[in-house]
Order: structure tokens, then sequence, then C-alpha cells
């Protein structure tokens, strides 16, 4: 697993388990003090009498297993392993309350609810791991979360890469395409790249010239994927670098986007809450939009097309249909009348447009749809705008497809700086570079706070 990736997935899971022990001592508490098997002494003891000893679990039982490797290549482990491991831990957590109440003068309430919790939370976490393991592999087979990544570079050593993968590790990294650079050059690797969607490429060389590498690095960098330089030749420390591993294999990294983090973690996971509000609470007003396009013109009410996605993978986005139902045979004799300089297509007074299309693009509720794309994990609030495919196809310089480097959103730089009034495709793809570059947290806020003026007036909108 990737080496960053792999540090957010150990916290998420120690906080996982500190809940998950956390309610298996609620629940032990609750089953002695409501059933016969209670305290021979008599009524077990409030949980207020058991705080300091929640104080010791919660935290130190997920440190301990992770110092005892649970949280390890989770795939690859035997239950036989995983029991082992979480008695260590538990043993080790047995001393640190023995030393507590010793040292620190603290009464165990309870034996009898300590020597229940002592059998009820290995049992929790192994069914824990085992159903994240089943469902982990299930969705990796099913080529649902496993990531597709390039090779590039000497093929000997790109295959010895490609062997020294685990099972579990073949399972989470797809090799779509190896590229010899020492043959064919920085070209088969743009192509490559166009080719398969990726969002990586892993360059591997010792005895190829160091300008090859350095024009493969260019490459990735003007096209917005991440180039990681298998580092396993490098014996000292070189100044400030950025390290990862493949498995146990030292990476050097190169990015041009923002780094996997909690951020967007929470940048995804609060896109997603949003959009699921979102979708009930404007329940009503999709249902009176769909009523409208449906009665004031003949066809589907959503209009559905293929737009380029994150690297430019392609995903269905929704939109309400605003347009004439020949509207993509018309296309062609349009072509003339574009206002925008480059490969994307826009044009006031579209003849196409419907008169409820007209209004819903001019107020951009025909873009509520989208909020679909969201919850499913297609796009974000704020990003990119997704263009189609067709029009991806016709971007004419590389850099162009580092927009496509992050998801992207119903709003970005580009409509709260006069949206539609941009008539060249380079301040477009200007605004979006600047976007994901400086991308953070409180830019997401602060476009989408000056978003709501912008669609309120209307300005901008064709």
């Amino acid at each position: 697993m990737i080496a960053r990736k792999q540090e957010i997935s150990l916290q998420l899971n120690q906080l996982i388990d500190a809940v998950l022990l956390g309610g298996v001592f609620w629940l032990c508490h609750f089953l002695l003090s409501n059933t016969a098997f209670s305290e021979p002494e008599g009524e077990m003891p409030g949980l207020s009498h058991f705080l300091w000893m929640l104080a010791v679990i919660l935290p130190f039982g997920p440190f301990l297993l992770e110092l005892q490797g649970f949280y390890h290549y989770q795939l690859e482990k035997s239950l036989l392993k995983s029991l082992g491991q979480i008695g260590r831990a538990g043993f080790w957590l047995i001393v640190i309350i023995m030393c507590a109440v010793v040292l620190l003068r603290l009464e165990v309430p309870s034996r009898s609810l300590l020597f229940v919790f002592c059998i009820a939370a290995p049992v929790a976490l192994i069914l824990k791991e085992r159903a994240y393991i089943v469902h982990r592999t299930l969705r990796l087979r099913r080529g649902e979360t496993g990531e597709r990544i390039i090779l590039a570079g000497e093929s000997d050593k790109a295959q010895a890469i490609l062997s020294g993968f685990s099972q579990s590790q073949r399972l989470e990294i797809q090799v779509v395409e190896i590229v010899d650079l020492e043959h064919f050059g920085t070209e088969a690797l743009i192509d490559a790249i166009h080719r398969n969607n990726i969002g990586r490429v892993i360059l591997t060389f010792s005895r190829m010239e160091m300008d090859k590498v350095q024009r493969a690095i260019e490459a990735c960098e003007v096209e917005g994927v991440e180039a990681w330089l298998s580092a396993d030749f490098i014996h000292t420390s070189v100044a400030r670098p950025t390290f990862e591993s493949l498995g146990r294999r030292p990476m050097l990294v190169f990015r041009t986007t923002p780094e996997i983090s909690w951020t967007l973690l929470i940048k995804n996971a609060i896109d997603r809450g949003l959009a699921a509000l979102g979708l009930i609470a404007l329940s009503p007003v999709l249902l009176i939009i769909a009523l409208a396009v449906r009665m004031t013109s003949s066809g589907p009410v959503i209009f559905c097309q293929r737009r380029a996605g994150i690297h430019g993978r392609p995903f269905t986005m929704l939109k309400f249909r605003t347009m004439l139902l020949d509207a993509e045979n018309r296309h062609s004799g349009l072509l003339g009348r574009n206002e925008m300089r480059g490969p994307v297509f826009k044009i006031e007074h579209d003849p196409r447009l419907t008169p409820i299309g007209r209004w819903l693009r001019r107020t951009s509720l025909d873009e509520l749809p989208q909020l679909v794309n969201v919850l499913l994990g297609d796009m974000s609030f704020v990003g990119p705008r997704p263009l189609p495919l067709y029009e991806v196809e016709k971007f004419q310089r590389a850099s162009h497809r580092r927009r496509l480097s992050m998801k992207p959103g119903l709003t970005c730089l580009w409509q709260i700086r006069g949206r539609n009034n941009v008539t060249s495709f380079e301040e477009w793809v200007r605004m979006d570079l600047e976007y994901i570059d400086r991308w953070s947290l409180s830019l997401d806020i602060l476009i989408l706070l000056r978003t709501i003026p912008v669609v309120v007036a209307g300005a901008g909108a064709k």
C-alpha cells in the first residue's frame, strides 16, 4: 500500500478501534448490570466508577495494537497471527492498568467486568478486522478501489518492481502499462498517460541517462500526475527530499497537486454530507423543475453526458435538460459562432435552448442534479468544471491536462471571476491551475461563499 495512504488508514483504524473498545466496555457493563451474572458482592457499580479505566483503554489499546503490528499488512495476515498480536497488546494493557492501581492507588470496582471485557474485546477486534479484509478484498477484486499506475524507465527494473509485489499489493495496485523509456522516450510515456487516465507514474532506472529521467518528470508535471522515482539506488541523504514507499521499496516523489491528507478526506466527507442534505432539502425544488422541464418540451428531464473526471477518468454528469432533443445534431452547424478561444464551445443566446432551459441556465438551477455526482464521489462542490470528453481530446497543450489532476466541481475561480464572460480558454485554465496550486479548505469555503451572490445575480451566465 502507498505509504501516505497507509498512514491515514492507520490513524483511522486506531480511531475506530478506540471507539469499538469503548463500545464493548459499555456493552459489557450494561449486560452485567442487567443480568443475573452481576457482582457477587452486590449491585454492579455505575459506569462513572470505571472512567479511569476507559481513560487508559481508549488511548493505550490502539497504541499497543499498533506496536504489535496489528494494523500492518492486514490483507496478508492469518487469523492466528492477529490473535497473537491482540493477546500481546492485551497483556501489556493489563500491566498498565495494574500499574495504575498500584502507583495511583486506584480501585478496580468490578473484576468480573474486566474479565468479560478481556474476552469480548478480542472477539470484537477480530470480527472487525475480518469484516474489513473481506470487504476490502471484494472491492479490490471488482476493481473498485485498486489504484492504476504506470511503470516507466528500464524495463528490467520495472519488471523487478512488479514481480516484488505481494498478493495483496497486486490487488491494490494495478499496473496498466510498462513504458520502456530507454528505447521509446518521453512521447511514449505521454501517450500511455493519455490512454490510461492514471494519476501516478513510477520511474525506475539505474543506467539510464539523467536527462531522460528529467524529461519524464517534466512530462508528468505538465500532465498533472505524480512522478514517483524509485530511490533504492540512493545510499545517502539528499537535500530536503520527499520520500514515500511502495511496499518496502523507497520512492522519491515529485508532486504538483495536493498530496493525500486528512484535509482532502475532510473535503470529501463534507462534499458527500452536504450533497445528501442538499438533495433532501431541495427535493421539492427538484420536483418542480423536473415537472416544468417535462411540461414545456418533449424529451427526458435529465440530460446525461460523459465528462472527464479526475485524471481524465470518464463519468456521467447529470443536469436538467435545457436544450431541444436535436441539440447534439445541431452542434456542428454552430461551431462558427463559438465565442471561446480554445477547445471548448460557448455561445451567447444559444438557439438550441428551450424557454425554461434559458432561465435554468441563467439561474444555474440546471446544475442541481450534479449533487448526485457529488454524493457518488465523481465531483466536488469546488473544483475545475468538468468538460465533455470530446473537448478534452482537443486539448492542444499538455499543460491543459493538469486541470484534470483534481476532482471536478460545481464551482471554482472561473465562476466567481467572470464565468462565461471569460472568452479565453487559456485564462480559464490559468485560474483552474491557480486553484490547484493554492488549494486549501479555507479557499474552498471562500469560493463557495463568493459563488452564492454570483449565482443569485446571474453574473456571467448565458
